[in-house]
């Protein structure tokens, strides 16, 4: 019987694993300059935490989410977005009662039911962030900045970053009413999809992708002449922030994002090129959140950014950097030329990796040239040779594989070189 990866998997193999492996490394670093510190939490969690802050009439509660029941009768959720989780874990863990602003970041795989395509998967992962403790505009620029930096730090040109505000529980409903009566003379023109939205989360509407229905959604009123006095200035006082951080940015009133919990400040970074899945990632401002799990009012900020799609994305703008990962760079191989004994090579090796550095060989009783061809094609940087000579010498051959140049130098010497080589060329 033959198995294969079930449908919206794939298995990533060390080739691609070396450029996950790169992204995250990026994505910590950025992380860290910010002052975030990393989470982890569950893979699953009780199905009301999603149900709860996402929305019941969402389509990821109603259609996408993975839930079972284990031995207990519990109802158990595999994880489809990350924000609930942290919630959950920021009150939990009593982080909430810590007071000031707590930042958050996380990396790690999700789970969706949705139809398989390019950039979208049943099984995805994302980087994100959540800060909480801080009400003003300046946490909603800091942590797009944040998002923008981690983009830049990867060498993406050319993403779009879309702003909107959704307002608060105050002025949302009016703008609904609006929403309800513009639409009302079409609604039976629209899909099923948004008919049902129409009678429940009306909002919902504009995050409708599908042309047949976008066309009916040309003339309605913008949200944001809905905003009261406190969600106006606070969204204009983002936009002066991001404007002084010189950070491009367009505003785009049916930016609504998937979730239900968003209040005020939402956003979405899209990339072109990318056909119909160009979201890269997005959030926003989920001020209620907290205080609908049984916490304290606490105001809150951020998103999350999907590795597939930036993967995609430094593909097709063929990115250099994207295809190399640290470790392979980093990488010294061991080959033989004649007849060498079979213990000194091993050795070697142990001493290298010992002292911090990863190093390989292959099958030493190869011809040296089937050996180089071996390390050209492991992507290593340097080549230890070790043959009859230099063992009778006390020396080693060092060779770059990315200039050709080679050395002879003692054994003794060998990890110090090394050490200083790779200092010299940064991976």
């Amino acid at each position: 019987m033959k198995f294969s990866a079930p449908r919206g998997t794939r298995d990533i193999l060390p080739e691609e694993a070396s450029r996950w492996r790169w992204l995250e490394e990026v994505f910590r670093e950025q992380c860290r300059l910010y002052g975030f510190g990393e989470i982890r939490t569950p893979i699953f969690e009780e199905t009301g935490l999603f149900a709860r802050s996402i929305g019941e009439e969402t389509e990821i509660v109603t259609k996408q989410m993975y839930t079972f029941s284990d031995q207990g009768g519990r109802s158990l959720t595999l994880r489809p977005e990350g924000t609930a989780g942290v919630v959950r874990a920021y009150l939990q863990s009593g982080l909430a009662n810590q007071g000031g602003v707590q930042r958050l970041f996380y990396f790690g795989p999700f789970f969706r039911y949705e139809r398989p395509q390019k950039g979208r998967f049943r099984q995805f992962y994302q980087g994100g962030v959540e800060v909480f403790g801080a009400e003003g505009p300046q946490l909603d620029a800091e942590v797009i900045a944040l998002a923008m930096d981690f983009l830049n730090a990867l060498g993406l040109e050319g993403a779009r970053l879309r702003i909107n505000s959704t307002g608060c529980k105050t002025c949302r409903p009016v703008y609904e009413k609006a929403l309800r009566k513009a639409l009302a003379p079409v609604v039976d023109k629209l899909c099923s999809w948004c008919q049902e939205r129409y009678k429940g989360n009306t909002l919902r509407i504009l995050d409708e992708k599908r042309p047949d229905c976008r066309r009916y959604l040309k003339d309605i009123p913008s949200i944001l002449d809905s905003l009261d006095k406190e969600c106006r200035e606070h969204f204009e006082d983002l936009r002066v922030l991001l404007n002084g951080l010189g950070i491009p940015y367009e505003v785009e009133s049916d930016v609504v994002r998937g979730l239900d919990y968003y209040t005020r400040t939402v956003f979405e970074i899209n990339q072109p090129g990318l056909g119909a899945q160009d979201a890269l990632g997005g959030g926003g401002r989920y001020d209620g959140l907290v205080e609908e799990f049984g916490g304290k009012p606490t105001p809150a900020v951020g998103w999350g950014m999907g590795v597939e799609r930036i993967l995609d994305a430094l593909e097709t703008n063929r990115q250099p950097q994207a295809g190399k990962g640290p470790a392979q760079e980093g990488l010294v191989y061991f080959a033989t030329a004649g007849s060498v004994d079979m213990e000194i090579v091993p050795n070697l090796i142990s001493e290298v990796r010992a002292s911090g550095m990863a190093a390989i060989s292959a099958s030493l009783d190869k011809a040296l040239k089937a050996q180089m061809k071996e390390a050209s094609r492991q992507c290593c940087r340097w080549v230890v040779i070790v043959g009859e000579d230099e063992i009778a010498a006390g020396t080693v051959t060092l060779r770059d594989m990315e200039s050709g140049e080679q050395q002879n130098i003692k054994r003794e010497k060998l990890i110090d070189t090394l050490k200083q080589l790779m200092e010299q060329k940064p991976l």
